[in-house]
């Protein structure tokens, strides 16, 4: 299915973090990549997600989303910086996920649980940004949250702990590695308001970047 027709189809618009691995997409270690992701709109059927790594149509997935458990499925269409991804569960599994994602709607809409939320972590609006490595390369990333003192990102690469770079026009330093991407830490905190218009800065387009883990075709 495509992802025209999917947005005709009906379906719940629901934030929820997860991670996912690509095949042929493998670290030093030859371990398989985990990159972070984020559903924008999901039906029973299937879902469009936001990711740093789009991969190509056809390619079988494994995901894992904190809200709704494991999934394998497929990408069937593909968006800058997102796909759409095809489900593969049992009928009695779908029903199951069909009342799941009622819930989980119902639980957003609520906004006595919105008020309750007091994480100093945020997720942006728009999720995707532009990395500035060391070595003035670029690339594409997934913000997988941020606070005023830093963040955490998923990407193609996985700089090394200590590297300076830049996340949008923001200046910081890689920290450690996530079961999913990488923390950086700010060289100073940052207003909310600030933070939000600086970490969006795109700057130029992304360059081929130097990385010590590609695809392996």
């Amino acid at each position: 299915m495509s992802v025209e027709r999917f947005l005709k189809q009906r379906a719940v618009k629901i934030s929820v973090d997860g991670n996912y691995t690509l095949p042929n997409w493998y670290d030093p270690q030859g371990r398989l990549r985990t990159f972070a992701c984020r559903t924008t709109r999901v039906s029973p059927f299937r879902m469009i997600v936001d990711v740093p790594v789009v991969g190509k149509i056809g390619d079988r997935l494994t995901s894992y989303f904190e809200e709704f458990g494991k999934f394998e499925g497929c990408i069937t269409d593909t968006m800058n910086g997102s796909f759409l991804f095809e489900l593969e569960m049992t009928r009695a599994m779908r029903e199951r996920f069909a009342d799941k994602l009622t819930w989980i709607e119902k639980k957003q809409k609520d906004p006595s649980i919105l008020e309750a939320r007091n994480n100093p972590r945020f997720i942006p609006t728009a999720p995707h940004t532009v990395l500035t490595l060391a070595d003035g390369s670029t690339l594409s990333c997934f913000i997988i949250d941020v606070s005023l003192s830093g963040a955490a990102v998923s990407a193609e690469v996985q700089p090394p702990v200590g590297m300076p770079l830049a996340i949008g026009a923001c200046i910081g330093r890689v920290v450690r590695y996530l079961p999913n991407g990488f923390a950086i830490r700010f060289v100073e905190n940052y207003r909310q308001s600030d933070l939000l218009r600086l970490i969006a800065r795109k700057g130029r387009e992304p360059q081929p970047a130097n990385a010590d883990a590609e695809a392996v075709e």
